[in-house]
C-alpha cells in the first residue's frame, strides 16, 4: 500500500524524510521564543497562560504542521495543474483559518481577518505557484476565505467552548495536511528532487510567524468586545 511506503519515507532519503525534523526544528523555534519573551516580559501580566497559552501554543503546533508541506513543494518546484491548485487551496486555506481563529479568538474578527489573510494568501501563493497562475489564484482565493473564516467562527464561538473548538480545529487540520504530505508524495515519488535545501527557511519562518501572532495576541489592537 502506498502510504505504508509514504510512513517509510519519513525516515528515507528523500525530503518526506526531512518532514519529521521539519517540525522539530519550527517547534524548538517558535517554543523558544515564546519561553524568552515569557521569561523577559510575559510573566508580568495578569492571567498571561489562561488568557493566551493555549492559542499560542495551538500556534506554534500549526505552524510546524504548515511548514512541512512548504518545504515539500519548495524540493520538487513544478506540479501538475491539479496537484498545484490542490496545494494552493489546502495549504492557503489552513494557513489561514488557523491563524484567523487565533488572533480571532482574543483580538476579534477585523484584526483576525486580516491577519489570516495575510498568512494564508502568503503560504497560498508561496505554494500554489507551483503549476502557474491557477494555482496562484486558488491560493489567492483560499487564503482570504480561511482568514475570513477562522476569524469569524472564533468570535461566534466566543461564548460556547472556544478552547474546545480550537483543539479540534487543530486536530482536523493537522489530518488534512498530512494528508497533503501524502498527495505530494504520491504525486512526486518517481521525479528526482529539483531543490535542496537546509532548514534556515523553517527557521526563519516559523520565527516570524511566532513572534508576529505573539505580539498581535498579546499587546496588539483589538476589537471592542475585548476591551
Amino acid at each position: 500500500m502506498s502510504f505504508n511506503l509514504f510512513m517509510k519515507e519519513l525516515n528515507g532519503n528523500r525530503v518526506e524524510g526531512e518532514l519529521i525534523k521539519t517540525i522539530f526544528y519550527s517547534l524548538i523555534t517558535s517554543f523558544a521564543i515564546l519561553g524568552i519573551l515569557y521569561l523577559v516580559k510575559f510573566r508580568y501580566i495578569d492571567n498571561f497562560i489562561p488568557k493566551y497559552g493555549l492559542y499560542l501554543f495551538l500556534a506554534a503546533l500549526s505552524y510546524a504542521f504548515i511548514l512541512p508541506s512548504v518545504r515539500q513543494v519548495r524540493a520538487y518546484k513544478e506540479f501538475a495543474c491539479m496537484s498545484g491548485m490542490m496545494i494552493g487551496m489546502t495549504i492557503g486555506m489552513i494557513s489561514g483559518f488557523l491563524s484567523g481563529f487565533y488572533i480571532g479568538a482574543t483580538n476579534g474578527m477585523f484584526y483576525g481577518s486580516i491577519f489570516g489573510m495575510a498568512v494564508g494568501v502568503y503560504f497560498g501563493i508561496l505554494n500554489g505557484k507551483c503549476c502557474g497562475i491557477m494555482g496562484f489564484m486558488e491560493g489567492v482565493m483560499a487564503g482570504f476565505m480561511g482568514g475570513l473564516m477562522g476569524a469569524m467562527t472564533a468570535v461566534m464561538m466566543l461564548n460556547d467552548s472556544l478552547k474546545l473548538a480550537g483543539i479540534i480545529v487543530f486536530i482536523i487540520s493537522g489530518v488534512i495536511l498530512i494528508g497533503l504530505n501524502y498527495m505530494i508524495y504520491k504525486e512526486t515519488k518517481e521525479n528526482e528532487r529539483q531543490i535542496k535545501e537546509d532548514y534556515a527557511f523553517t527557521i526563519f519562518a516559523s520565527l516570524i510567524l511566532i513572534s508576529i501572532t505573539t505580539w498581535l495576541m498579546v499587546l496588539g489592537p483589538r476589537s471592542v468586545i475585548f476591551q
